[in-house]
């Protein structure tokens, strides 16, 4: 479906349907931070990436086939979006005692897309998303200073650099020509796949162990973020940016981490202070400023 002309009604108010799927993608996607976490417990990270990509796989394969425009851009976008940001990711969410700040950190990818934007391909950089910048990373520090999320350090830290790769790749992407959402997260998938599997064999230890004592609600988790946030969420992200631009859905995502934090004060025993609150608020408030003042961003279709 080609996106609507900007005479169409569509333009204007987002209709019922339009508000379900974006409940649903920040639902989806809220959640898989909370599974990530729980399935990091029992699973090694870097294996747990490695099965959710297994997952994701099969399901995509049709959906990898020619033409591969653009190979050694292809080939950045994919190392880079594939095994180093879904590695960092996972590693994160293993070290992580609490999920929630590393869910605020998670959001750091529309910064960063911003930044490399101006930095790499000269895009124009307004005061408003300059300021917007420096309040979500203030926010981020803000959050990290706390003495409970302190002991969350290397979380933060991973999963901002997780946040980073994810931008860059966003940058590269819009040099490269327009690949399906669905190709490129069949790519991801089959990218990080064998490296993540390989890092696994080198790096970490009892993984047998690990898998045939994982209980049903561990490999829930792992199929959560493999089916359900690869596949499901994925397809409801490009019919939303198919219909209206991507710098009119982004908003709304910033919804994702209180989900996270939510599940995570609920149910895995998070502890919110006061100044995790002001700093992850703080973060989400820089993180809309950007998003909002820079229109042109791209929302990333293929991000799951």
């Amino acid at each position: 479906m080609p996106p609507p002309k900007p005479s169409s009604p569509i333009t204007h108010r987002l209709s019922g349907l339009e508000i379900a799927a974006l409940i649903a993608v920040v639902i989806i996607w809220g959640v898989k931070n909370a599974a990530a976490k729980v399935a990091t417990e029992h699973l090694p990270p870097l294996l747990t990436g490695a099965l959710r990509f297994a997952m994701a796989g099969l399901c995509l394969i049709p959906f990898l086939r020619p033409p591969f425009p653009d190979r050694k851009s292809l080939l950045v976008i994919v190392i880079l979006g594939g095994p180093i940001h879904y590695g960092l990711i996972y590693l994160g969410f293993g070290v992580a005692n609490d999920v929630s700040p590393a869910s605020v950190a998670a959001q750091l990818w529309i910064p960063f897309t911003a930044l490399f934007a101006f930095l790499l391909l000269g895009e124009r950089l307004s005061r408003v998303a300059l300021a917007g910048l420096a309040l979500a990373f203030a926010g981020v520090a803000w959050m990290a200073a706390d003495p409970h999320a302190l002991e969350d350090w290397k979380a933060i830290l991973l999963v901002a650099a997780a946040s980073a790769a994810w931008g860059l790749t966003t940058v590269v992407a819009r040099r490269t020509t327009s690949i399906p959402p669905m190709k490129m997260q069949a790519l991801l998938a089959f990218t990080a796949l064998p490296t993540l599997a390989g890092a696994s064999v080198l790096w970490e230890r009892d993984q047998v162990a690990a898998m045939t004592t994982a209980t049903p609600l561990i490999w829930a988790c792992v199929a959560w973020g493999g089916l359900v946030s690869s596949v499901v969420a994925t397809s409801l992200l490009f019919w939303l940016v198919q219909r209206r631009e991507a710098g009119r859905v982004t908003p709304y995502l910033l919804a994702t981490p209180v989900v996270s934090m939510l599940i995570g004060a609920l149910f895995l025993g998070d502890v919110l202070t006061g100044q995790i609150l002001t700093g992850a608020a703080l973060t989400i408030a820089g993180v809309g400023v950007v998003a909002l003042a820079e229109r042109g961003l791209r929302a990333g279709a293929a991000k799951a």
